[in-house]
């Protein structure tokens, strides 16, 4: 019953968020943010724990900065998913610029792989996506059922082909022999199985080699894609830039690398919007400990 409540009073207030201008929300959700960091979280360590890893060269004022903004940033992604899911389409567009390597139209473009990672806004970029063109998305299905049915439908609302990761190989497969992209994201920890161990700011990270698999088996290009939140509450920018070069190499785990070192990159340009709340170093290799 406490389940059913908390699902209903979710959904009312993010179609109530939606009513809302996005620069209210926006500013709501930071000073939220600003107020939840004192809080001492479970989630909180582990965001000390990754920048620690990361950053080893930081001081401590400048990791307390840097938690301090993600943690904003965090909090104003759940509230802002209230016009990412309920909100107008054209509303949608005008918040989000876009930014592309490759030219989208084109009829004869060879099956792609449109490869994203975590940061805040990564629905946001997806759904812009999604409202001008044929794809199908990866995602991954949550414990709670009624919040699960309620992420697919919203985030599949503009006609984006829903896949469960636990069907991803065959159906993604499927979708690009069929000429629809797909879009997916491979950086979180998801076991040891078809991973590899590779470095991510140089500590070891259990990182999915599924990507490169797809890749070869389909023919298709890999191109890396990236929305950010875009300062003084104006909205986001999503970037797609060109597809990977020599990718997939024939070899999974230094493809594994590339992909890695390429996030590297867009980390360090966006330190505080990628997902340091997520265990990223969950999974250590043989003989080393547990780092939360």
């Amino acid at each position: 019953m406490k389940r059913k409540v908390g699902f209903f009073f979710s959904v009312g207030l993010l179609r109530l968020l939606a009513c809302l201008p996005y620069g209210v929300v926006a500013r709501i959700g930071h000073a939220l943010g600003l107020l939840l960091y004192r809080l001492p979280t479970s989630r909180k360590r582990v965001v000390h724990v990754n920048l620690r890893l990361c950053f080893p060269d930081m001081d401590d004022a400048e990791r307390e900065v840097l938690a301090r903004a993600h943690i904003c940033q965090v909090i104003r992604s759940y509230l802002e998913r209230g016009f990412q899911w309920f909100g107008d389409a054209r509303k949608m567009a005008q918040l989000i610029e876009l930014d592309s390597a490759i030219d989208l139209h084109d009829p004869a473009a060879p099956p792609t792989i449109f490869m994203g990672f975590h940061f805040v806004a990564i629905e946001a970029g997806s759904m812009r996506y999604s409202s001008r063109h044929p794809v199908a998305s990866l995602y991954t299905p949550m414990s709670n059922r009624d919040f699960d049915g309620l992420a697919r439908t919203q985030r599949g609302r503009f006609g984006a082909e829903m896949i469960s990761r636990a069907d991803s190989a065959r159906a993604s497969l499927e979708c690009l022999r069929r000429g629809v992209p797909v879009m997916l994201a491979a950086d979180m920890d998801f076991g040891v199985t078809n991973s590899a161990f590779v470095p991510f700011f140089g500590v070891q990270a259990c990182t999915l080699t599924s990507v490169s698999r797809l890749a070869k088996l389909s023919g298709a290009r890999v191109v890396p894609f990236v929305t950010e939140v875009l300062p003084d509450f104006r909205g986001y920018k999503l970037n797609i830039f060109a597809p990977l070069a020599d990718y997939p190499s024939g070899d999974a785990v230094a493809d594994a690398r590339t992909m890695n070192a390429f996030l590297e990159t867009q980390v360090r340009r966006l330190p505080e919007q990628y997902y340091w709340v997520h265990k990223r170093f969950k999974h250590r290799p043989e003989g080393e400990a547990p780092v939360y």
